[in-house]
């Protein structure tokens, strides 16, 4: 009777629908003396869990801090971000010197004469634009009258 007890705990336990109080209940009858000879080979199972149960670990772990190597290498981070601002800030001193001169003219004339010559040369490339658009012009007429008889 108490045999068939057990094998169905044992059955529920390997299912993993048993209670605490059920396992204890089958740790108690494992660690007994007198296991029924037809599941005594679940007893080395039992035998380790309660050997398991009484183990404790003793040995103290050391857990090295990573805040310390954070904090230098956020203070590298730093340094190597100053330097880079500071190279591109002395390499780029002269050039930004240099486009400040927006070709001012203190003579009126010449200004005048310059002005004349970049108002001409917008001209040439704005009549060869047009040029090119009536070109586009004739394509679309000859395309309409392609279109038109078919």
């Amino acid at each position: 009777m108490e045999s068939n007890k057990i094998e169905s705990l044992l059955e529920k336990y390997f299912r993993g629908e048993t209670s605490i109080s059920e396992e204890i209940e089958l740790r108690d009858y494992f660690s007994s003396l007198n296991v029924s000879p037809n599941i005594e080979q679940y007893k080395p199972l039992f035998d380790y869990l309660i050997l398991a149960k009484e183990q404790n670990f003793e040995q103290e772990m050391v857990l090295k801090s990573t805040k310390r190597n954070l904090t230098w290498l956020s203070i590298a981070a730093s340094v190597v971000v100053l330097l880079g601002i500071g190279t591109y800030s002395y390499f780029n001193y002269n050039n930004v010197n240099q486009d400040t001169d927006l070709g001012t003219y203190d003579n009126p004339e010449i200004a005048f004469r310059e002005t004349q010559k970049a108002l001409s040369m917008l001209s040439t490339h704005l009549n060869t634009g047009i040029e090119s658009v009536q070109y586009i012009q004739e394509y679309e007429n000859s395309k309409n009258l392609i279109f038109k008889q078919q």
